[in-house]
């Protein structure tokens, strides 16, 4: 609850310097990414990358030269693959893709400086998000409606990039959660993702 708390103070403040600041721009972005969780306490299971795809936009809030901050609004599709091994000797394992649909909105403190064409730029804020749907595709159990995993994420996030001097971006990414997703049951699940996309700024 109290990292819910900061993270709505942080928006508020970015109201609060939108609202004072001299240039303000907006854009859109796409990314490939690759996700899955961190699992602790879960003994024989093990949580494999696979790829999914992110789109939305956002702002930047220029504060001075070097330094920006920028919310972002990402509606994504991610991708994991579940093993459990079923016997001691771990010769027997189960598999199955888990598939996640979801919004998140990182708030970015970004530094930036100008280099050859453009602008390189790379920042680290929180973020927050909503899983709107998260199933195991086997048997199509919904993890939502079974309460076995949370709805809201909290988390922290790193972005790098550059900007050609046409708007066009270049980007990567990496996220990780901070809250145990697991809503019942037992073990733990950190959320994470890495992403490389693009992004115009108009």
């Amino acid at each position: 609850m109290k990292k819910l708390v900061v993270t709505v103070a942080a928006v508020l403040g970015l109201g609060f310097t939108a609202a004072n600041a001299q240039n303000i721009s907006a854009g859109i972005k796409a990314d490939a990414n690759m996700s899955n969780f961190i699992l602790k306490d879960m003994r024989g299971a093990s949580n494999d990358m696979k790829f999914g795809a992110s789109l939305g936009g956002f702002m930047k809030v220029d504060i001075a030269e070097h330094f920006a901050i920028q919310p972002e609004l990402l509606f994504h599709y991610k991708t994991s693959k579940m093993k459990m091994s079923t016997s001691k000797m771990k010769m027997s394992t189960s598999k199955t893709d888990f598939e996640y649909w979801g919004v998140e909105v990182p708030v970015y403190a970004l530094g930036q400086w100008n280099s050859g064409n453009g602008r390189f730029y790379a920042g680290v804020g929180p973020y927050i998000g909503c899983g709107f749907s998260a199933e195991y595709k086997k048997g199509n159990i919904d993890l939502y409606d079974t309460d076995y995993l949370k709805r809201l994420d909290f988390g922290g996030g790193a972005t790098v990039g550059y900007e050609f001097r046409n708007g066009l971006q270049i980007n990567a990414g990496y996220k990780i959660g901070f809250l145990d997703m697991i809503d019942h049951g037992n073990g733990k699940m950190f959320p994470q993702t890495v992403s490389l996309g693009l992004g115009f700024r108009f």
